[in-house]
């Protein structure tokens, strides 16, 4: 990113460079939980499912690295041709890595089954 526009971006951000990275993890978490709940998913498309999404939170600002992965045991087969499965959040297990100045965050979203939820949760936040 060009350095005056991300200065001035920066300027509106009233808190530390930790913060904003915790921040820019959790944007790019629920950018995922809510563009691709709800999408057509199936044995046949899950893997270039799980590429496309994370080809599209690379594109974002910060973002270092991130991982996609579709529990694949959740997937059903056809009981028709009508028939079709939709992505839901007990379904994903997604990481990403923000790094903003020498701050590094590792976010994470999966399901987690003792409280029922699909949790966006910080794993870890390290000077890098």
């Amino acid at each position: 990113m060009d350095h005056s526009r991300e200065e001035r971006a920066a300027s509106y951000f009233q808190c530390t460079v930790r913060e904003r990275a915790v921040f820019e993890a959790g944007i790019k978490l629920a950018a995922v939980y809510h563009q691709f709940i709800g999408a057509p998913v199936s044995a046949s498309n899950v893997e270039s499912l799980e590429r496309a999404i994370e080809h599209g939170v690379m594109v974002q600002p910060f973002v270092e690295s991130v991982s996609v992965h579709i529990h694949k045991e959740s997937l059903r087969r056809k009981r028709n041709e009508y028939d079709y499965q939709s992505l839901t959040g007990d379904m994903l297990d997604v990481s990403v890595s923000i790094k903003i100045e020498e701050v590094r965050v590792r976010g994470r979203m999966r399901y987690v089954e003792d409280i029922k939820y699909p949790l966006m949760y910080i794993e870890s936040i390290e000077q890098a």
